[in-house]
Formats: C-alpha cells, sequence, structure tokens
C-alpha cells in the first residue's frame, strides 16, 4: 500500500528546500527508490513537502538510510531543524 509523507518546515525557504533535496535525492533530479510523487511549495508559515512512496518500508528504508544520516550530518543552507511530521496510508489517488 502507498504511503504518504507530510513534513512542514516553519520558517523554511526555498533557497533552504533547493539545499536540502539536492543532498537527499539522487542526481539529475530524480526521486529516491520507492518514491512515487515528489510535491513541495510556499506555505503562509514556511515551507511545505509532501512526497508518496510505494509502501511503507520504503518510506522507512529512504529516511533511515539517506535522509536522516544527512540531515542529522548538516547540509549547508539546508533547513535549520527537524520537520513536523504527518503521515498517512494512501487509500486513494489520481
Amino acid at each position: 500500500m502507498a504511503y504518504g509523507v507530510i513534513h512542514r518546515f516553519p520558517g523554511g525557504t526555498q533557497s533552504q528546500y533547493e539545499a536540502s533535496v539536492g543532498a537527499v535525492h539522487p542526481a539529475g533530479g530524480g526521486l529516491p527508490a520507492g518514491q512515487i510523487t515528489h510535491l513541495a511549495g510556499p506555505t503562509d508559515d514556511g515551507w511545505i513537502i509532501v512526497a508518496v512512496h510505494d509502501s511503507r518500508e520504503s518510506w522507512e528504508q529512504f529516511r533511515d538510510g539517506t535522509l536522516m544520516p544527512t540531515m542529522q550530518a548538516g547540509i549547508d543552507g539546508g533547513f535549520a531543524g527537524p520537520p513536523d511530521e504527518t503521515t498517512f496510508e494512501v487509500v486513494t489517488g489520481a
């Protein structure tokens, strides 16, 4: 079952997003293995990222193997702290 992840970065900016996604996504603008959709944009209070993975397991593999280690090491110009996170099983999508 597909698995959705919403990350909200209060005070986040587009330049922080670009630095962060550049550090954790494959070169050339592709998506990580198992990620089928990636959306991002500004909100009234910062930046939001919505990603859908083909399964909860592929999300956890990306989170634990790439995202968290890279963010913990620090990303020059990236988001200053962890996001507010919401996850959900995707029941329907178009």
